[in-house]
């Protein structure tokens, strides 16, 4: 595994403003995983919009050379034809096709311009077959699971005779055992010479199946290691310029009384008022104490939280919500942000902030009436706020003007904390609240969590990483098919326990299910 199938020499990218890519190098040999690493802004994502052609020749200065001749590609389709696939974070797939129409969109199998159909199931049964799915080539994408959509996205650069395939964050929806599946799969695709580029922030992940590793940082090559060499301590080193000896900060916690609580809730799936989602959950959150939920995907963390935050999700719910101990109306979101609630989401794209606009007024969305007078916005107020609050959390941008989807991840989540901090809620319920950044970002966010816990808040955390759990948390409820299955205080707690608490849970549930069955 010694022939070299990609060099990038001297890669310089500029937008106006900004250096994105600064001489870069990157090396892949044939039927190897090389992992690309650095905190986010550090260039890994443009990089790989250089190389896929989504920045044409021209935009950038450097070479690419691929399987020994120099290439220049004008667009993604330039180099699909060589063989080069990208997957992004944001999988991009139709919904409502079937999972053939989307193996071979843009890509159809046509005979004088008329879809052969039969040939198309054919050759996507067979795709499927070798990314391990056994689902019906006929499928709707909305009927199967984000760890599945991942796979046809495989199978789709598959179909395009692929032989480097560029993953960006792969894993950062995807359960335990679905990311393993796919890191599986890429250790499988190395057996048949298909070289992989994997983009993550996973660094165990990254550790496991990684022939070589590449750091990026500040849009420079630091360093490529060796599979010898590799260290999750070194790359932490190479990637922040600095050792993260601890990776949480440090907190005495002065934890007070009960401020938030939320007794007997029941939620109702929305298109199946039928089907109980949420089942008697009670919890409690007091004052200056991190409570995280933990549990795996599909346990009803998420829907729980929205939930609670203004109705956002669920029919049928019932329960009651009290900030301290007087029920409070959080009928609409409206009402659950007046009474002092705050719910930084999960998916900060699609439902935490405005992409198109810029970073002021993401900031002061949650808030308007703290930056305007008699009904009127104050430009000046609101640039001020923007200002203090993008110092406060270290948005790393151009200024308060810089469009929010130009953000990295990190920097994006940093605008969603701002925006809640600037409503000064008692309660605030983070879902995810690191999900796809890296080691850096993350320990800024912890930092930031810290403050608002010293400042007497009551703070919620949702987070499918248990070591973050319990690095983070005063106290840990276990989640499982919608209800709580366990509570600990997170000194007491570990992964074990807690999946213990899991499968525990898991039994209890059927043991009732059965139950009801038989009585009726």
């Amino acid at each position: 595994m010694t022939d070299t199938i990609l060099e990038m020499r001297g890669i310089t990218k500029t937008f106006p403003g900004v250096k994105a890519l600064q001489d870069v190098n990157l090396t892949v040999r044939a039927g190897e995983i090389h992992a690309v690493v650095g905190e986010n802004g550090a260039g890994k994502s443009t990089l790989m919009k250089v190389l896929s052609g989504v920045y044409p020749f021209g935009t950038y200065e450097g070479t690419i050379n691929f399987l020994g001749k120099e290439c220049r590609f004008s667009g993604i389709h330039d180099s699909e034809r060589e063989g080069i696939v990208i997957i992004h974070q944001e999988l991009a797939l139709v919904p409502l096709l079937s999972i053939t129409e989307n193996i071979f969109l843009g890509n159809e199998q046509a005979h004088f311009g008329v879809i052969d159909w039969n040939a198309a199931r054919r050759k996507a049964a067979a795709l499927l077959r070798k990314v391990g799915l056994e689902e019906d080539p006929d499928t709707l994408i909305t009927n199967i699971g984000v760890g599945k959509q991942q796979l046809v996205e495989i199978a789709k650069a598959l179909a395009k005779e692929v032989k480097l395939l560029i993953l960006d964050e792969p894993t950062a929806s995807l359960s335990e055992k679905d990311s393993e599946a796919l890191l599986n799969l890429l250790t499988e695709f190395r057996g048949q010479g298909i070289a992989s580029i994997l983009i993550s922030h996973k660094l165990n992940e990254v550790g496991k199946v990684a022939d070589r590793i590449t750091v990026l940082r500040d849009g420079r090559t630091i360093e490529t290691m060796e599979q010898d060499q590799i260290s999750e301590d070194r790359i932490i080193t190479s990637m922040v310029g600095r050792s993260l000896d601890d990776r949480f900060p440090p907190r005495t916690p002065k934890i007070g009384e009960t401020v938030f609580e939320v007794r007997d809730w029941v939620v109702h799936h929305p298109s199946h008022p039928d089907r109980t989602v949420i089942r008697n959950v009670n919890l409690n959150v007091r004052r200056g104490e991190v409570v995280g939920i933990a549990g795996l995907m599909g346990s009803g963390r998420t829907e729980f939280a929205m939930s609670v935050f203004g109705r956002s999700w669920g029919v049928g719910i019932s329960g009651e919500v009290l900030l301290n101990g007087k029920p409070i109306d959080v009928s609409t979101v409206g009402r659950a942000v007046d009474h002092g609630l705050a719910y930084a989401t999960e998916d900060r794209k699609t439902y935490g902030l405005n992409l198109i606009d810029h970073i002021k007024h993401n900031i002061s969305a949650a808030n308007l009436k703290g930056v305007s007078s008699a009904g009127v916005i104050d430009d000046i107020r609101e640039l001020n706020v923007a200002n203090e609050y993008r110092k406060k959390t270290n948005i790393r941008s151009s200024s308060v003007y810089q469009i929010t989807g130009n953000l990295s991840g990190g920097n994006q989540q940093k605008v969603v904390l701002s925006k809640w901090l600037f409503a000064d809620p008692d309660v605030l319920i983070l879902d995810e609240p690191t999900r796809g950044i890296d080691v850096g970002a993350k320990y800024e966010i912890y930092t930031i969590i810290n403050k608002l816990a010293e400042q007497g808040k009551a703070i919620l955390v949702i987070s499918s990483e248990m070591p973050e759990l319990l690095g983070i948390s005063d106290r840990i409820y276990v989640m499982n098919e919608g209800r709580i299955v366990g509570e600990m205080p997170a000194a007491e707690a570990s992964q074990e326990k807690i999946m213990r608490m899991i499968v525990r849970g898991e039994a209890k549930a059927t043991e009732g299910d059965e139950k009801v069955r038989a009585a009726s």
